[in-house]
């Protein structure tokens, strides 16, 4: 949500802190918040006022009116405080329905005052701007301030004006106040403007002759404005509303949500109740809290909850195991009920968070089982069946019964199902494949007469659009150069702009926002099973990268689309693009958005982002208003248009969009705010009726860019849209100008309304839902209320969301046997090949890999070394070692061989700067070259020669050591064959000057290892070669290579066979590649840090031996 309350202490805080003005404000920072926990000694010390004042003490909780319920200790000294709080504190009471404890109290000074002294005032959020209320009499009697106080509206993007408060707010206030309360009321103002308030009530105000009092005060601020406001800010606290507990859990989810691009919220209503709900999409999670509330649920309804936007598979999880942990911590004696529900997604993979939500009813079945839970699910979008199938499956092997039910059963039915209301099929109809679409539609070349109209050919754009007379002053001029191509956007009528009936046609042509190749891929497959004649996307603009073209398929075959590193490059290119599809993020939408506007080439924005600040929006809506540009959004998929045109995701994947007909147009128009539940309309239109005309979701947030009344006045000036279906929801009052529109005849088609929401008023707490916009500030925003209006109106109201399929069937078999319809033939779409990442996705296909792999897995949510988890790792403390042995060796060693390992990668980290590897190094770095070609240069020196001995030795003493060999016969042979020993020898230590290198080795794995007999055949050699020369010794090479040879035979996790397969490829030069890689590292870093120059080797070190000349 965006608008969330703020305790009164916060928002004092931020007043005393950030308020510009001329007046005396009283009493900054003087106030003490107390609990239960308080310790009265520490609070007096930190504020000794508390001793020496008169007191004021309330609870801060989110209640209004204390006054009057008794809950304001007024006059008291700390004593009394402590005397009045003692019944309450902790104490259980009831405002209105609902039922807390009260456990937060604020003290303040007193302030001695009489009535004339006390004003209210309250400044809150609209969409048209923001309202300023102020009355002369203020206190706890002040009665129906909306009536009698005077009123002051500011315009977006205008400034409150000291005459204009003057003027219009203060004509009963005493000439010896005024100065003093316009310079607070402005600065008021102008800090519900900074810190992004949507709503700041005071009352009462104080004003006397020493200054400015804020007695009482509540306030509501833009959460989405966080990265805005956060340096002012700080880390705010939303209290929940009173009479709902602040639980651990939703904070918890609250956490997830704010890491997540996706969207994961969670209300406890009652933690023992028996309903538990686990549903996808905003617009759904309110439209099954309203059917299970309908069907007398509302008294064992749990939660509310709702998880969108395309979790990944740990987040779902998360965000069940948390759901499951909380319905199995208490019994209930009739058992409990999940149900997992949905509406059609659009974009999200529904088997990948199905298998989050799988995994954690395995990890808590036991309990399931326990507490008696029955799960019933239903879902549907992309590989919706598969993910069906494998929550199918995990009921068979936990045994607890789970019931699956795709989109041929109705969003809600499961709901009557759990509550026991109806009966549960026993084999539901199964639902055509995802990938039925690549089949060849000619074998079914029609349809039931029904299902198409007569009226869906639509005339060409230009056939029903009016040119702009002239361009706005100021405003880039759009290229006029294909004018045929595209519906224009308004009509000029002395100095503003007329919004188009057509938003889009066959021929619209769009730019996309973002690099949303899956978004673009989606609309190419539309606008090619619909039979356009090209591509609605004509270009994509990505600042994050330079020009460039990008790859997709149109068909059969592969296609380019010009990728735009700024948008006045793509505009000036385009001139035929007449819409904007934004996918920008949250924090750059706003910006991106305003500069598409300067554009007269542009009629349609869609701004996809959720979570932009209302005062943005309402910036974007006074420009788009300005320019006679339609925006749909913020917070939406977007909108279709069959046959024509669909915005980004919307209507899903191509199964859905041929399931319900949305390759040509029906005849029915809908807007929705929600973008789930729009996908769910395409379902039930196209069951009910000839399918769908065109279909907006207008977005979630409190103030989208376009309101049910723009579209549904636009439905009705549109021959082909017969009837209009409208799906509005708890929160704002835009369903009441359609009611006004029905009245006064401006909307004469029929009109199917629904609000969601009605459950809200069963509540004994306020419940934010969803969407932002999703709350009822006051009585007349309520579902229930705005139902009943539009059903006294005239237009067509079901009982509820079950039964609006049924009534826009009647509505629309109405029309067919008046005429008004007149269903036609079917044509069957050209088939769309389906795309290789999603046929394997969906397991239609197989393919064998360039590459195998079996040592590390980084696809899941978390890095995997050889089946272990990265966290794992760290958790059991396994060391570089450790790591080494799992991505090496594919085995968990045993922690004396992972100290082994990193002792030689110690030992061999370095040996000064003479051997040839640390010399190439250096040559390299102070010819400028980079750490990685002076790294590689050093690195291609090791051989046989150099570094490279480990593997040879191993080979040879292995060799030797397992064909019985005597030592004395080993070197022995090695002498007659004119070989060199590997490992044996050095150029500076000897028997009388040992390698401490060897020695500390030698000390470890005779302490640690279990056996070492290569070593001990190793060291018996040396004896015999130091024998003959003191310097023949067993190298640092040597060692680590035989008792590498020792820790794989003798270590108990390889078999034979295993061992030697490691030494022969190579395995054990990598401890010294690896090793020494740190050495060659620091010699180039030294290098640098030195700043040596370019090297050139002395003449003097250099024996130039020419050929002498030769003479006869």
């Amino acid at each position: 949500m965006s608008a969330k309350a703020i305790s009164e202490q916060t928002g004092k805080e931020f007043l005393y802190k950030h308020i510009c003005t001329s007046a005396a404000v009283q009493n900054r920072f003087r106030y003490a918040n107390v609990t239960s926990e308080t310790d009265w000694d520490r609070l007096t010390q930190d504020h000794p006022w508390l001793l020496t004042e008169r007191l004021v003490v309330k609870p801060d909780q989110l209640i209004k009116c204390r006054g009057k319920l008794g809950l304001v200790g007024v006059n008291l000294d700390l004593v009394g405080v402590q005397e009045w709080l003692k019944p309450r504190l902790m104490s259980e009471t009831t405002v209105a329905k609902a039922k807390g404890i009260l456990k937060n109290f604020l003290i303040e000074p007193f302030v001695a005052h009489t009535q004339e002294e006390e004003f209210y005032i309250c400044i809150y959020a609209t969409r048209e701007g923001d309202h300023v209320l102020f009355h002369h009499e203020g206190g706890v009697d002040v009665g129906d301030v909306d009536a009698k106080a005077q009123r002051l509206l500011v315009g977006v993007d205008d400034k409150l004006s000291e005459d204009s408060v003057k003027e219009q707010l203060f004509m009963h206030v005493p000439e010896d106040k005024k100065e003093v309360l316009v310079s607070f009321v402005v600065g008021l103002f102008n800090l519900y403007e900074d810190l992004y308030f949507t709503y700041l009530e005071i009352n009462p105000l104080v004003v006397n002759q020493d200054g400015v009092f804020v007695l009482d005060m509540a306030a509501k601020i833009d959460a989405t404005a966080d990265y805005i406001c956060k340096a002012k800010w700080g880390d705010v606290e939303f209290p929940p509303p009173f009479g709902r507990e602040a639980y651990p859990e939703e904070a918890y989810i609250a956490d997830l949500d704010a890491k997540s691009g996706a969207s994961l919220k969670l209300t406890i209503l009652n933690p023992l109740g028996r309903i538990w709900t686990m549903v996808a999409g905003g617009g759904a999670s309110v439209v099954y809290s309203d059917t299970i509330c309908d069907l007398g649920g509302v008294d064992e309804l749990a939660n509310y909850g709702e998880y969108s936007g395309a979790p990944s598979e740990q987040q779902t999880y998360d965000y069940a195991k948390t759901i499951l942990s909380l319905m199995t911590r208490e019994k209930h004696h009739e058992g409990k009920v999940l149900i997992i529900g949905g509406s059609i997604a659009n974009f999200t993979n529904v088997a990948a968070t199905f298998k989050g939500i799988v995994r954690a009813i395995k990890d808590y079945q036991g309990p399931l089982k326990e507490n008696g839970v029955t799960i019933f699910v239903r879902r549907g979008g992309p590989n919706y069946q598969e993910g069906l199938r494998v929550m199918g499956e995990v009921g068979k092997t936990t045994g607890i019964p789970i019931y699956v039910f795709g989109t041929e059963t109705h969003m809600t039915a499961i709901v009557g199902m759990a509550l026991g209301h109806q009966p549960i099929p026993n084999q539901p109809p199964v639902a055509a494949h995802t990938a039925n679409f690549l089949l060849n539609s000619s074998t079914n070349s029609t349809t039931p007469a029904s299902t198409r109209t007569a009226s869906f050919s639509e005339p060409r754009a230009a056939n029903d659009a009016t040119l702009a007379k002239k361009p706005k002053a100021g405003i880039p001029a759009a290229a006029s150069h294909y004018p045929w191509l595209w519906p224009v956007k308004e009509e000029f009528t002395g100095d503003c702009y007329v919004k188009a009936t057509m938003l889009f046609s066959r021929n619209t042509k769009a730019i996309m926002w973002g690099m949303q190749t899956r978004a673009v891929q989606g609309m190419l497959d539309f606008d090619y099973v619909c039979s356009r004649d090209e591509p609605s996307v004509a270009a994509i603009v990505y600042p994050f990268t330079g020009d460039h073209k990008q790859k997709f398929y149109w068909g059969h075959k592969e296609i380019l689309i010009p990728v735009y590193k700024n948008m006045a490059d793509a505009m000036k290119k385009h001139p035929e693009v007449d819409v904007l599809i934004s996918f920008a993020s949250l924090r750059s939408a706003f910006d991106s958005t305003m500069e598409t506007m300067q554009y007269s080439q542009i009629h349609t924005i869609a701004i996809i982002a959720e979570g932009i600040p209302e005062a943005q929006t309402r910036k974007l809506i006074k420009r788009a208003d300005e320019n006679g540009i339609t925006i749909i959004g913020p917070a939406t998929v977007g909108g279709i248009k069959p046959g024509c045109f669909k915005i980004g995701n919307t209507g899903g994947m191509l199964d859905n969009i041929l399931a319900s007909n949305l390759y040509r147009p029906g005849s029915v128009a809908y807007v929705s705010r929600s973008g789930g539940m729009s996908n769910e309309l395409n379902n039930i239109i196209s069951h009910a009726t000839d399918g769908v005309y065109e279909g907006v979701a207008i977005g979630g947030d409190r103030y989208p860019g376009s309101t049910f009344m723009d579209h549904v006045l636009r439905y009705q000036d549109t021959p082909g849209v017969k009837m209009i279906v409208m799906l509005g929801e708890i929160g704002g009052t835009e369903e009441y100008k359609v009611c006004q529109g029905i009245k006064e005849g401006r909307i004469t088609k029929p009109v199917v309304c629904w609000c969601i929401g009605t459950c809200a008023t069963m509540f004994s707490s306020e419940v934010q839902f969803g969407h932002a916009g999703a709350c009822a500030n006051q009585a007349f925003e309520t579902a229930v209320a705005k139902n009943q209006a539009l059903r006294d109106a005239g237009a067509f109201v079901p009982k509820s969301f079950d039964e609006l399929g049924d009534v826009i069937r009647t509505v629309y078999d109405e029309l067919v046997a008046n005429g008004t319809i007149v269903p036609a033939q079917e044509v069957p779409p050209p088939t769309v090949p389906m795309d290789y990442s999603w046929a394997r996705e969906l397991g239609l296909i197989r393919k064998p890999a360039s590459f195998m792999t079996s040592i590390c897995d980084e696809r899941g949510q978390e890095l995997i070394y050889a089946g272990m988890p990265i966290t794992e790792v760290f958790k059991e403390e396994i060391g570089l070692g450790g790591v080494l042995g799992l991505l090496w060796f594919q085995r968990r060693l045993p922690r004396y061989a992972c100290q082994f390992i990193e002792m030689c990668l110690m030992v061999t980290a370095d040996h000064g700067p003479a051997v040839s590897g640390a010399h190439n190094t250096i040559v390299c770095a102070r010819a400028g070259k980079d750490l990685i070609s002076s790294l590689t240069s050093g690195l291609l020196t090791i051989g046989d020669r150099f570094g490279g001995a480990l593997d040879a030795a191993a080979k040879q003493f292995s060799k030797a050591f397992d064909s019985g060999m005597l030592p004395m016969e080993f070197v022995n042979k090695m002498k007659k064959d004119g070989k060199l020993i590997m490992g044996i020898g050095h150029r500076v230590k000897s028997i009388n000057n040992p390698d401490m290198r060897v020695q500390i080795l030698k000390d470890f794995v005779k302490g640690h290892f279990p056996a070492t007999p290569m070593l001990d055949y190793a060291l018996d050699v040396e004896k015999i070669t130091t024998s003959k020369k003191p310097n023949l010794i067993l190298n640092v090479d040597g060692f680590i290579g035989v008792a590498f040879v020792d820790l794989l035979r003798m270590c108990g996790g390889f078999t034979r066979d295993e061992a030697d397969e490691f030494v022969e490829i190579g395995a054990l030069n990598g401890i010294f590649v690896l090793g020494r890689s740190m050495g060659f590292i620091g010699h180039y870093l030294d290098q640098k840090r030195l700043k040596q120059g370019l090297y050139r080797h002395p003449w003097d070190d250099i024996s130039y031996v020419l050929p002498e000349h030769m003479s006869m």
